[in-house]
């Protein structure tokens, strides 16, 4: 089954772009839902969690406080290095059961690490949600509340925007509006569906 990977910068829009993809009929595996999975109550992943970075990273009702623990990793990095060692070993498992269960003509993968993990090694090609960087900086803000410090902080963990491009077999302008953003996504899945057909994958 061939692997089209999905990435782009915090605030980037690629979820925007794997819904549309999803809208025609395309199977999404999304890193940042398969992170969630794994630190869900009860999992090996949130124990570990708990006892390393004690009660302040949990909700009242047990469940991980994703903006605490962004925080407490983004502020320290062999902390967020911590972190890494223990959640990507169980994502990659967790990818991999899912994209070996997804449907033909092909699956979307989606994750803000592509470029940085060795997750790219999961995929036939990359697509890379492009936008400024002032853009990626306004969206985020405006959409979690952060202040600049943290969202700059965030983005600086990434790969550069020039990392990302160098990276992409396909690149999606996410700057303009929505409906601009709908027709490249229309485009592309003409044009993937039309490619794998041919091949015979």
């Amino acid at each position: 089954m061939p692997v089209i990977g999905v990435t782009g910068g915090i605030g980037s829009g690629k979820t925007a772009v794997t819904d549309r993809f999803a809208s025609h009929g395309i199977d999404i595996v999304d890193a940042d839902v398969v992170a969630r999975v794994i630190m869900e109550p009860g999992r090996p992943a949130l124990e570990a969690v708990k006892a390393h970075f004690g009660e302040d990273v949990l909700l009242e009702d047990g469940s991980l406080n994703r903006a605490r623990l962004r925080q407490v990793v983004f502020a320290n990095p062999d902390q967020r290095r911590w972190l890494e060692a223990l959640t990507h070993p169980l994502i990659a498992e967790e990818i991999q059961q899912r994209l070996g269960s997804a449907t033909p003509p092909y699956v979307i993968f989606a994750s803000p690490l592509l470029t940085e993990t060795a997750q790219s090694a999961f995929c036939d090609e990359i697509i890379v949600v492009d936008v400024p960087e002032s853009v990626q900086l306004n969206r985020t803000m405006q959409r979690d509340s952060n202040d600049q410090a943290q969202v700059e902080r965030i983005m600086a963990a990434q790969a550069s925007r020039e990392q990302r491009l160098q990276m992409a077999d396909r690149v999606i302008d996410n700057s303009g509006t929505l409906e601009q953003l709908y027709q490249q996504v229309d485009a592309l899945n003409a044009s993937l569906r039309a490619q794998y057909a041919e091949s015979g994958q």
